[in-house]
């Protein structure tokens, strides 16, 4: 150490010395694989320390200058760079350290530096005393490892079952130490350390901190030594030692001195023990296998210096200091000497051999026996290891097998003296002093020894020879199926021994006699052979009339005595009320009777306690009755000990339900306890007055206890409803209150002789306490009054006394504080860790109130409900609010923080802690409580560091192991173990409760957040920085991850998957919640990087406990999800790039390669890569193999077959007893059905259902079973659905959140391909289960729609459509293979599931939309020739969606038909995704066979019909404040899919012979138009429900839009579509007249007019009605009304929109909406552009219809060429213009030319910003940012959107919005150009007819222009109307000279040479790319003609 120098941060002295202990525990007791190498690393490491066993490294100047020096120069610290400078207060604690411990400097400053390390660990210790902590504990380690490895050797005792390489490295390893002096080692080191001197030296330098310091310290070097000792033990166990260790052993021995009580200390036990296995040869009787090895191995056999050396050592006459021992040591050599002279081997011995007799002399002499009872069994932890039992056991036996004239000799020693004393009592002179008592001590001796049985080994059947064939089968001997088998010698003799010593039984030996059959029938089958001896003893004097003479140790003889005495003592029974009761005449019994008596009492309690035959036949034997006469001696004067010692006998006989339920009778006649007061009696009798006057004045209470004991039994077994009914108000309450008032509340301030006492009978009573208020459940009939008739007068009965305790613990009683003060004193006592008499009896009362308490609070509940529903005037207050009030004896409200206080103790007390934990648990449950908690626990500094100290520790219990569910007890290690783990789930639980409540909350404060402040603010730390104490966060973490630097991943997973799994929910809360998250994840990220190391060892597997793995993951991957988003959110790539790479790589993970090595790798790679061979290399996606960890199979439990039950009723009673538990599960209580079934049997009367019971109950059991497998495959499926939650969200997080180019683009499709494949394939096998589609459903859809964008996205940045592969990185052949499996999954889900397939139906669209084609921008070139179309070859899209197509079509009508059911009828939502589907495939459908299947199945017309249907519900969402807005959005379904059928003609006339028109003629909602500004008020803010009229228009245009693809569809047959359509603008049209005159042309409105102009242009021409058959003339009027009108409003809107309200909306949309403007104004140019198209085009077919020569033309237009005023923006009425009001209504022919000019100005402007948007989009690469930023914008919501946007998106979204932009404007062109050529020619029809076939009537021909006017307004109506007079407008006839002249010039102005230009030129830009070249040219040229001619 001096060479190097460096300190080692983990000391020396500590750190290494416990990863050997860790290494030796996991290889020998764990058995860990893999071990035993590391064990041989470990053990060459440590060979010194080992060898030189606890010698520290010395002290050197050179070390001390060395760390002198730490303080200015530094020091080097292993593992770190540089030096480090440590303070001057650390260098002088560590020359402390190295003084008070003697050891080197540097070794010092490694344990203090150690000590700071792992002082959180420590609360409230400093850095040195942890260092002292640290320096035993490094020696315990040491210890304990030696004991392991000595333990793990091979020999003659047992065996731990370990590989051969194991055993062969420990045998070798520990050999080489025994060589070099082991045993001196051990037996200095054992002397030397000494706590009492170790302590005085701590104490001189402070080195001892606050009690539990000193408790800890004390323990470490007791258990030092104690691992010495045993190591010592172990080995002697084994192999037995040298001669020179022997001797060196019987040396330390020599000097051994005992306790004050007289028995050993554990070590030396140890040490007489190992020299007694040292000894022993009994082995060699056995015939083992191995025996003649072990033989040559026996230095008995072998050394003959051996034999002699040890032999002359016991044979020395000098007496040790103890005698005893010295005796022991002498006869267990004495026996050894008789085996070896019966062996072959021992002739050589004979000279020592033959002194066996004399050592067995000296032995006796030395009182050997009482040695061994008072000096060995009197050891604490003599009864704790099963090899001293087994030991002690040999010696005994062999003593009385092997020296049967030695017991001889000592039987008539006994029988000699006994007369002795008989002679001198009858003389009354002296007894003789030389009086010995060997056989009594022996007798004693194995009665004490045989009694108590910690192991369940029942060593005493060994004197028990089984005379009879077992035929019992409650016995399962050790010669079961041998009864016919001579039993071996040794047997044989030891049974002889016990029979015999009963004969003829001197009186001195009667007691000790008794006591060793006591100790002998112990244990089921011991018990049932003495019970057999007793009555076999008195049967054979059965014919002596008295039966006394028989044997006095006989059941005859001793319940004749009973009942003697009872009949004597009878006679004296005194008369309560006389003086003298209480000095009664003692005559009775003597003190040696009552010996006598006590102890056959006991013999009875101990074989009645165990076995049942034995109960029953005494209780049932007529003569004797036992349970009478003892119950009649209870009410004898007799002492308080043998009553206790009856009651105690009585509570034995009571174990049976059958004889407690006549017990509880007699008890109550006899009236022990008295329960009925005789009228004038003026005191008590009975128990009640022993225990004031008798017991309290003695100071000892045994008959109370006793009592206790009895009632505790009792109670047990059954509680009689109707006890001492007739004599009082019957039930068990009198008891009750005995317990309660007399027993349980005074016991505090009685005065006690023995102190122990005190707690003896607050345990006994509260014991009673607690099992009545376990077994009470609240009924209903608990809280009525009931009434009983007593002696002629009613009284109310008593409730069940668990009811009374219930009340007195919801109520502020003495019963409830003195609970709670008892739990103060017991955690004030334990909080000194001092030993007091009747401490453990203390703890299980501190544990019957923690019980109490729990019970109440877990019963509180239903028992409240009940009190409440029956209004009973009963008052209670929640146990909860009670534990809030103040403590009388601190003054403080501190009660459950004392209960909280017990976790602190868990190390010593589990059971304790456990229910503390349960109680706290159950509190955390009420948010109000909890907010005072965390001040409570935060208010005292001390307490709060204890309490979390406590929390923590249990958290960070080593030995908690979970256990089996139900619980193999029957060791009391695994037991603890259990509990410990119970503790710690009930602690996650309570954190889990309070995360989910408002903060401050108990869990923030135990997991180490803020609760004073801010939780956000807290910064976590790891434990010991910036004064940071170890939290519960600290240690969960600590748990889950121990073991993930390993292959095999985190430890707790596999060893306590329960733990694990809530371990991982807490984080998972914590992350979760937003107050927490920032914090939490923070922490994880950098303290721990917790989530990468756990997510790398996913999937977890346990095939024994699948439902935990798989709910660990889930709480693992929903973790994860959430890091993604916020490492994504907050861009640290770093973190995101390394969860998404572990997740979804497919490589293996190359991290330890070498430099060299990766280059090569590289190549091979890239090299496969290109070849394709890549496949091997491959490794399965972390994410899929997660997937293929859930089991998509669940095998559901089978029907139930009953015979007795009916199937109904059972289920009913099932799903009655159903609950939801604490995960959100629903199960089925089985306690309660078992109860409810149980009492259904109970209930059958009669013979037959008696001798059906049996059958009924294994029918009860196998109902029970089915129940607890269905909650299994509840609790499995809800895991399994649980886990693919977290599954798809964190798959769904992968594919939304992270940045898209952390995955590329051809990985992530192959990714999502995986993904999708594989989900598939687990869906659609034969098993999977149906509960876990839905989920599989919704990943699917979000995995489609990822596939649809990502593939969109590659092909707009231009890649994918020449790859000759496929269509994009993902190869069609993937893409149709999972069409095929989408379709499979959909027709899968058959007739049921349709929820699940809207999300089917979604993918299906997303799929399909891959194959659409993205918009390609209308550059208006001249297209290819048609021929060059045709014959170009077939597009990628058009590919993939013809076999796309094929595929869908291979499914055939199955499909269709699963389709079209969906699209009918069913959920809303699936109907409408059916119908989009629908939609989507009639699409591409080019055979049209779903359209014809469609049609032909009827679904069509049923869908055409239901639209009548949806009227009503359609009207409703016209209301201000709709119900639901369902109705609208399948209306908008229906409507598109019927355009889409429209769009063919077939489809479109299919429509129309269904009917559909007529449906819609119907439906009034299009009549009830809503006021539009009436709900402006009533506007949702948000937005998202739209307003009364945008939902009008909804339900609107989607019609119009249907009529209008009809119209366009039904060529050939026009008319008849357009009647119907025209019929329902009629019946309609007094809304569409109103729409057409709407004053306010906003968006919406604007759509509406394009729609409902396009259709009136096509429908009300006047050639329409001639279709209509036989109308009547009436009809056809009231129609040509209609259409004139509808011309008329034509006009004036055209009128309206041509003028001056262009400009004026345009700036209000974007006034209204500034956000969304520019396109907004686009569209809202589109639809105006469209309504004048529309509107020109109806005056064309006006036109044209009218008559094809301009002379017998009508009139549309005015002859006035005034264009119209008002551009000023002010709206004038165009009629102000006209020269006269004749014309008011008909607009002029001014607006027509003003359209034209304004057509062709919009014209070129349109054109300029198409010219320049192709430019932009051809140079995309080269736009400026601020350009680009200003293309996204409009396409980006929310401020600052477009900064979020990566520069790739951005280009792709401005491309978007460039291509939007151009197809926009070259829609607006080709309007523009339509309506420029419809002016043109309605222009020249009019000017035609105006200038060359009107003839003008001049105003002078009428002399009344009044009467011309009113002419002129007759025929105003039929303006327009074709008349039959050959068809002109009479209203026009009127035109004068001076109008056409006037119209000549003004047109001649307008249309001048500029104009014509302009048209020529748009003619040029735009129409010969078109069909309708030289058209514009032809008509300029024939209206400059006409406005040219000359006046005629």
């Amino acid at each position: 150490m001096a060479a190097q120098m460096a300190v080692n941060s983990g000391a020396s002295l500590w750190g290494p010395l416990k990863e050997l202990w860790e290494t030796v525990d996991g290889a020998v007791l764990r058995r860990q694989p893999e071990s035993v190498h590391l064990l041989d690393l470990q053990l060459k490491k440590h060979k010194p320390h080992f060898l030189s066993l606890y010698k520290n490294p010395p002290k050197s100047a050179e070390q001390r200058e060395k760390v002198r020096k730490a303080s200015t120069e530094g020091i080097a610290i292993q593992g770190q760079q540089g030096s480090r400078l440590l303070p001057e207060q650390l260098l002088s604690e560590a020359f402390i350290l190295s003084d008070l411990f003697d050891i080197g400097e540097l070794a010092a400053l490694e344990l203090l530096l150690a000590g700071e390390q792992q002082q959180p660990h420590f609360p409230g210790l400093t850095r040195g005393l942890v260092a002292v902590l640290l320096y035993w504990d490094g020696k315990l380690c040491l210890a304990n490892s030696l004991r392991t490895l000595i333990q793990s050797r091979h020999g003659k005792t047992f065996t731990l079952d370990l590989s051969g390489e194991l055993v062969a490295l420990t045998t070798r390893f520990t050999d080489e130490l025994m060589n070099h002096g082991l045993t001196k080692r051990l037996l200095t080191l054992v002397s030397e350390i000494n706590v009492t001197r170790e302590f005085e030296r701590l104490q001189k330098e402070r080195g001892l901190g606050n009690e539990k310091h000193r408790k800890e310290v004390s323990d470490l070097i007791k258990e030092s030594r104690q691992a010495l000792a045993d190591s010592l033990f172990s080995w002697t166990c084994q192999s037995p030692l040298s001669k020179d260790d022997t001797l060196a052993l019987i040396g330390h021995l020599e000097t051994v001195t005992a306790q004050a009580d007289g028995s050993l200390d554990s070590v030396n036990l140890a040490l007489v023990m190992a020299l007694l296995y040292c000894l022993d040869v009994s082995f060699v009787e056995q015939g083992t296998e191995d025996r003649e090895d072990l033989i040559q191995a026996l230095p008995m056999l072998t050394e003959r210096q051996y034999v002699s050396a040890v032999h002359s050592r016991l044979m020395d006459g000098q007496p040790w200091k103890l005698t005893g021992l010295q005796a022991v040591c002498r006869l267990a050599w004495a026996l050894s000497l008789r085996v070896l002279s019966q062996l072959p081997q021992g002739c050589a011995l004979v000279e020592f051999t033959e002194a066996d007799e004399a050592l067995a002399d000296q032995a006796l002499l030395g009182d050997v026996f009482l040695f061994m009872k008072e000096g060995i069994l009197g050891c604490e932890s003599f009864a704790q290891e099963e090899f001293y039992i087994r030991r002690l056991h040999s010696l005994i036996t062999d003593f009385l097998a092997l020296m049967p004239m030695k017991v001889k000799q000592l039987r008539n020693r006994a029988d000699e003296d006994a007369r002795v004393v008989h002679m001198s009592l009858q003389m009354d002179s002296e007894l003789p002093s030389s009086l010995r008592k060997d056989l009594d001590h022996l007798m004693i001796l194995i009665g004490e020894f045989y009694s108590k049985d910690s192991f369940g080994l029942e060593l005493g059947l060994e004197f028990w020879c089984p005379t009879e064939s077992l035929q019992h089968t409650s016995l399962q001997g050790s010669y079961l199926g041998m009864a016919l088998q001579r039993p071996p010698h040794k047997q044989v003799v030891l049974s002889k021994f016990v029979r015999q010593m009963g004969d003829l039984l001197p009186a001195t030996l009667y007691i000790p006699y008794l006591r060793m059959l006591k100790g002998l029938a112990n244990g089921p089958q011991c018990a049932h052979y003495s019970f057999s001896l007793l009555k076999t003893n008195g049967a054979t004097h059965s014919d002596n009339i008295q039966g006394v003479s028989g044997s006095p140790v006989s059941w005859e003889h001793f319940f004749h005595s009973l009942m003697l005495y009872h009949e004597n003592l009878r006679r004296d029974f005194p008369n309560p009320d006389a003086a003298h009761y209480r000095h009664p005449p003692l005559r009775g019994i003597t003190q040696r009777e009552l010996e006598g008596l006590t102890s056959f009492l006991q013999l009875l309690t101990t074989i009645i306690t165990w076995s049942e035959n034995a109960r029953l036949a005494l209780c049932e034997h007529p003569q004797w009755t036992p349970v009478v006469v003892m119950l009649g001696l209870l009410q004898c004067s007799i002492p308080p000990i043998l009553k206790a010692e009856l009651l105690h006998c009585l509570a034995a006989f009571g174990k049976s339900p059958e004889i407690a339920a006549s017990l509880w009778q007699s008890l109550e006649y006899t009236q022990i306890l008295q329960t009925v007061r005789a009228p004038g009696q003026r005191q008590a009798a009975g128990i009640e007055v022993e225990l004031s006057e008798i017991e309290s004045s003695c100071e000892e209470y045994p008959l109370t206890r006793g009592f206790c004991h009895l009632i505790s039994t009792l109670v047990e077994s059954s509680l009689p409803i109707n006890l001492g009914a007739g004599l009082r108000v019957p039930g068990f309450q009198p008891y009750l209150n005995f317990l309660r008032d007399s027993v349980f509340l005074p016991f505090p301030t009685r005065a006690y002789r023995r102190p122990a006492e005190k707690w003896e009978v607050a345990d006994a009573v509260l014991e009673v306490f607690h099992k009545l208020l376990r077994d009470y459940e609240p009924q209903p009939s608990d809280f009525v009054q009931e009434m009983v008739e007593l002696q002629g007068e009613q009284v109310t009965t008593h409730k069940p006394p668990g009811h009374s305790i219930m009340f007195h613990l919801l109520n502020d009683s003495p019963m409830l504080a003195l609970c709670l003060s008892l739990l103060e004193e017991g955690v004030r006592q334990l909080d000194t860790y001092a030993p007091f008499p009747g401490k453990k009896l203390l703890e299980s009362a501190v544990l019957h109130c923690l019980c109490l308490l729990d019970l109440a609070l877990q019963k509180e509940v239903v028992f409240m409900d009940l009190l409440r529903e029956s209004q009973a005037s009963m008052l209670v207050s929640p146990l909860e609010q009670l534990l809030q009030g103040v403590s009388p004896q601190t003054r403080r409200a501190d009660h459950i923080v004392n209960i909280a206080r017990y976790l602190y103790h868990s190390s010593s007390n589990p059971e304790a802690a456990f229910q503390s934990a349960k109680i706290l648990r159950r509190i955390a449950n009420y948010p109000n409580i909890q907010n005072r908690l965390v001040g409570d626990f935060t208010h005292d500094q001390s307490v709060s560091e204890k309490l979390m100290a406590g929390f923590v520790e249990c958290l960070d219990s080593e030995e908690a192991e979970e256990g089996t569910e139900n619980g193999d007890d029957s060791h009391p290690q695994k037991k603890v173990a259990r509990i410990r783990h119970e503790t710690q789930i009930h602690m996650l639980n309570l954190l889990i409760t309070s995360l989910e409540l408002k903060t401050p909350n108990l869990a923030l404060y135990l997991l180490g957040y803020e609760v004073k402040k801010t939780v956000s603010s807290t910064n976590l730390q790891d434990p010991g920085v910036l004064g940071c104490p170890r939290s519960c966060l600290h240690a969960i973490l600590s748990l889950l991850q121990r073991g993930t630097e390993k292959r095999s991943g985190p430890v707790l997973t596999q060893q306590a998957p329960h733990l694990a799994e809530l371990c991982y929910q807490v984080i998972y809360q914590l992350c979760a919640c937003p107050d927490t998250s920032g914090p939490t994840m923070r922490y994880l990220r950098t303290s721990q990087d917790f989530l990468f190391s756990h997510l790398q060892h996913l999937p977890f597997i346990l095939p024994s406990n699948q439902i935990a793995a798989l709910s660990q993951m889930s709480w693992l991957m929903k973790t994860a999800a959430i890091e993604l988003r916020v490492t994504s959110l907050n861009r640290q790539r770093s973190h995101t790039q390394r969860l998404v790479s572990l997740l979804l790589d497919d490589q293996p993970h190359t991290q330890h390669t070498a430099d060299g090595e990766s280059g090569m790798e590289e190549e091979t790679r890239s090299v496969s890569g290109f070849l394709h061979f890549d496949t091997v290399s491959k490794v399965r996606r972390k994410l899929l193999s997660v997937l293929d960890a859930i089991d998509f199979s669940q095998d559901m439990p089978e029907l139930l077959q009953l015979d007795f039950f009916e199937r109904a009723q059972i289920e009913q009673v099932i799903s009655n007893c159903e609950h939801v538990n604490e995960q959100g599960h629903t199960v089925c209580n089985v306690k309660l059905l078992h109860r409810v079934l149980v009492a259904e049997v109970n209930a059958l009367q009669g013979m037959a259902a008696i001798g059906q019971r049996p059958l009924l109950m294994e029918e009860v059991n196998s109902v029970l079973q089915q129940v607890v497998e269905r909650n299994r495959v509840r609790r499995s499926l809800s895991a399994k659905r649980h886990a693919l939650r977290s599954w798809r969200s964190l798959v769904e997080t992968l594919l939304t959140t992270c940045p898209a180019d952390l995955i590329p683009a051809d990985d992530r499709q192959l990714i999502i391909r995986d993904l999708l494949l594989d989900l598939h394939d687990k869906v659609l096998s034969e098993d999977a289960a149906g509960e876990l589609m839905p989920i599989v459903a919704g990943a699917v859809f979000t995995l489609t729609a990822h596939l649809s964008q990502s593939v969109l996205a590659e092909q707009q940045q231009g890649a994918g459509l020449e790859a000759s592969s496929g269509f994009a990185s993902i190869a069609n052949s993937a893409l149709h293979l999972i069409l095929r499996k989408l379709l499979d999954f959909i027709l899968c889900t058959g007739g049921g599931y349709q929820r699940l397939r809207a999300h089917l139906y979604g993918s299906l669209l997303y799929y399909l939309q891959i194959a659409q084609k993205p918009e390609e921008p209308d550059t208006l070139q001249t297209g290819k020739a048609m021929w060059e179309r045709l014959t170009a070859p077939e597009d990628g899209f058009s590919k993939l969606q013809r076999e796309n197509l094929a595929i869908i079509e291979s499914y055939g009508r199955a499909l269709m038909e699963v389709v079209c059911r969906d699209a009918c009828d069913g959920h809303e939502i699936s109907r409408m995704l059916a119908l989009a589907v629908l939609d989507r495939i009639l699409s591409i459908d080019r055979q049209n066979q779903w359209l014809v299947y469609l049609c032909n199945s009827g679904y069509l017309r049923s869908l055409v019909e239901s639209l009548r249907q949806d009227d009503a519900a359609l009207q409703s969402l016209l209301t201000p404040q709709p119900p639901l807005l369902k109705p609208l959005y399948i209306f908008e379904s229906k409507m598109a899919l019927l355009t889409r059928v429209a769009k063919t003609g077939q489809g479109a006339s299919e429509l129309l012979r269904c009917g559909l028109v007529a449906q819609l003629i119907e439906c009034q909602v299009f009549d009830m138009v809503p006021d539009s500004d009436a709900h402006r008020v009533m506007r949702d803010p948000s937005g998202f429900i739209p307003s009364p009229m945008d939902r009008y228009r909804q339900i609107l245009l989607p019609t119009l839009r249907l009529f209008q693809v009809i119209l366009t569809s039904t060529t050939m047959n026009h008319q008849q579509g357009a009647a119907q359509v025209l019929q329902w603008l009629i019946v309609h049209a007094d809304t569409i007249q109103s729409l057409l005159r709407c004053q306010e042309l906003s968006m919406g409105a604007l759509q509406e007019l394009s729609l409902l102009t396009g259709i009136i242009s096509k429908t009300a021409l006047p050639g329409a009605l001639e279709t209509g058959g036989e109308v009547n003339s009436a009809a056809i009027m009231e129609f040509q009304g209609h259409i004139n009108r509808f011309q008329r409003l034509c006009l004036s809107l055209l009128s309206r929109l041509a003028g001056s309200e262009q400009e004026r909306l345009l700036k209000q949309a974007e006034v209204s909406a500034p956000g969304d403007s520019a396109e907004r104004r686009e569209e809202m140019e589109v639809a105006m552009q469209q309504v004048r198209a529309n509107i020109m085009e109806y005056c064309q077919t006006l036109l044209l219809q009218s008559s094809a020569q301009a002379q017998f033309s009508i009139c549309l237009f005015s002859p006035s060429g005034s264009e119209p005023a008002g551009r000023d923006g002010g709206r004038t009425d165009l009629s102000s213009t006209l020269p006269s009001m004749a014309y008011s209504r008909a607009p002029s022919l001014g607006l027509v030319l003003y359209l034209l000019k304004n057509s062709a100005a919009d014209f070129f402007r349109f054109h300029q910003s198409h010219r320049q948007s192709l430019g932009k989009l051809q140079s995309l690469d080269q736009l400026p940012p601020e350009e680009l930023k200003e293309l996204c914008q409009g396409l980006v919501s929310g401020p600052g959107g477009v900064e979020k946007i990566s520069s790739v998106q951005r280009s792709l979204l401005a491309k978007r919005r460039l291509v939007q932009l151009i197809n926009n404007r070259a829609k607006l062109l080709s309007l523009c150009s339509y309506v420029i050529e419809t002016c043109l020619f309605v222009l020249w029809r009019h000017l035609e007819y105006y200038l060359l076939h009107c003839t003008p009537t001049d105003p002078k021909d009428s002399l009344m222009p009044g009467a011309s006017l009113y002419r002129s307004r007759l025929t105003d109506d039929s303006f327009g109307g074709l008349q039959a007079s050959g068809g002109r407008c009479l209203g026009l006839s009127r035109v004068s000279q001076q109008d056409l002249d006037l119209l000549k010039s003004d047109m001649a102005a307008g249309f001048g040479e500029a104009l014509q230009r302009k048209l020529l030129e748009v003619e040029g830009l735009y129409s010969q790319v078109r069909s309708r070249y030289t058209f514009i040219q032809a008509l300029v040229r024939r209206i400059r003609g006409l406005l040219r001619q000359p006046k005629s």
